[in-house]
C-alpha cells in the first residue's frame, strides 16, 4: 500500500540559520542583563555620588577584563590608531553618554530616558549611512521605527503625566546628549574594528579611557570618592561591573561586529520590557494593557531587525 499524502515531517521543517540563533541568543542575554540593570543601579543611589559609583563600575570592568586577557593569554596592546579609537569609544560610549544618563534621571523618570534610547538603533542607522557610506535594508528601517514606537507606548503613561517644565525639558536634554554619544561611540567602536582591534582589547582599554575621564569629571565637579561599606551596594556594583559592563558590553560588540550596529543597539529598546518584568518581580509595580501591546511591537520589531541582518543592502 501507498501512503494517501506525504506530509513533511517536523525534521524537514526549515531551521534558522546557526549564526541566526546564536544572535538571537545574544541579544537576549544583553536585553536581561541592562533590562535587569535598571533594578541594580537603584541599589547604588543615595550615598555615593552617581558620577563615581560609575567611575567604579567601569575601573572595575576594565580591570576584570584586563585580568581575564592575561589569564586567557589573549593579546592586549593596541596600535596607536586602535588606541585613538578607543579614546573616542570610551569618551563617547562610557564617559559622555554614562554621565548624561545619570544626569538625565535626576530631572525625569527612568521611563522617559528609555524611550529617547530606543531612537538608538535609528540614529546608528543614520550616522552609519552618512560617515560610513552603510545603505541597510528597509527592514532595518522598520525594525527600528517599531522598536521606538514599542517603547514609546509601554512608557506613554509616564510621558503623558510628566510635568513638562524647566527641570523635565533639562533632563530630556540630557538624555538626547546621551543616547546621540552613544551612537559615535559605536562609530568609533566600528572603526576601531575596521583598525583591526581585537574585540576584548578595544572594549578593555576603552572602558579604561572612560574610567579616567569619569574620574576626571568627578574630582573636577567636587564629587567625593567613596564606597558605601553595605553588602546591597557592593553587590550591585560587583553585577554592574562584571555582567552589566564586562559580559554585557563584550557580547554587544560582539554583535555589532558580526551582525552590525543597527541590530545590536536595538537591544536599548528590549531592555525595558525585561526592566517592566523585574519591577513586577522585586517592586511590585503593575502594568495594564497597553504596557502589553507595546511588549508585542517591540518583539515584532526585533524580529525584522534579524530578519534585515540575514538581507542584502536596500
Amino acid at each position: 500500500m501507498t501512503a494517501l499524502t506525504d506530509k513533511p515531517s517536523p525534521a524537514d521543517a526549515p531551521r534558522l540559520p546557526r549564526a541566526t540563533l546564536i544572535a538571537i541568543g545574544a541579544v537576549a542575554l544583553c536585553a536581561v542583563i541592562w533590562g535587569t540593570t535598571w533594578y541594580g543601579i537603584t541599589w547604588q543611589l543615595g550615598v555615593v555620588d552617581p558620577i563615581v559609583s560609575v567611575t567604579w563600575r567601569f575601573g572595575l570592568a576594565a580591570l576584570v577584563l584586563f585580568a581575564g586577557m592575561a589569564i586567557a593569554r589573549q593579546p592586549r596592546g593596541l596600535t596607536r590608531r586602535q588606541h585613538l579609537e578607543a579614546v573616542g569609544q570610551g569618551a563617547f560610549t562610557f564617559a559622555v553618554s554614562y554621565a548624561f544618563t545619570y544626569q538625565s534621571e535626576q530631572h525625569v523618570p527612568s521611563a522617559i530616558v528609555a524611550v529617547i534610547f530606543a531612537a538608538l538603533a535609528f540614529l546608528n542607522l543614520s550616522l552609519f549611512r552618512v560617515a560610513a557610506g552603510q545603505k541597510p535594508h528597509r527592514l532595518s528601517w522598520a525594525g527600528a521605527a517599531l522598536g521606538v514606537a514599542g517603547v514609546a507606548v509601554l512608557s506613554g503613561s509616564e510621558l503623558l503625566s510628566a510635568r513638562l517644565g524647566p527641570q523635565a525639558a533639562m533632563g530630556i536634554g540630557f538624555a538626547l546628549v546621551a543616547v546621540t554619544s552613544s551612537a559615535f561611540g559605536n562609530l568609533f567602536a566600528w572603526r576601531a574594528q575596521r583598525a583591526g582591534a581585537p574585540l576584548l582589547a578595544s572594549t578593555a582599554w576603552a572602558m579604561a579611557y572612560g574610567t579616567g575621564m569619569l574620574a576626571v569629571y568627578g574630582l573636577a565637579t567636587g564629587a567625593e570618592f567613596r564606597i558605601e561599606p553595605t553588602a546591597g551596594y557592593l553587590i550591585s556594583l560587583v553585577y554592574l561591573a562584571v555582567l552589566g559592563s564586562v559580559v554585557a558590553f563584550v557580547v554587544y560588540f560582539w554583535i555589532a561586529r558580526s551582525r552590525g550596529y543597527a541590530l545590536a543597539s536595538y537591544i536599548s529598546a528590549l531592555t525595558p520590557p525585561i526592566a517592566m518584568l523585574v519591577s513586577v518581580a522585586f517592586e511590585n509595580a503593575r502594568f495594564g494593557l497597553w504596557a502589553l501591546v507595546g511588549l508585542a511591537v517591540v518583539i515584532a520589531g526585533q524580529a525584522l531587525m534579524i530578519r534585515a541582518a540575514r538581507k542584502p543592502p536596500a
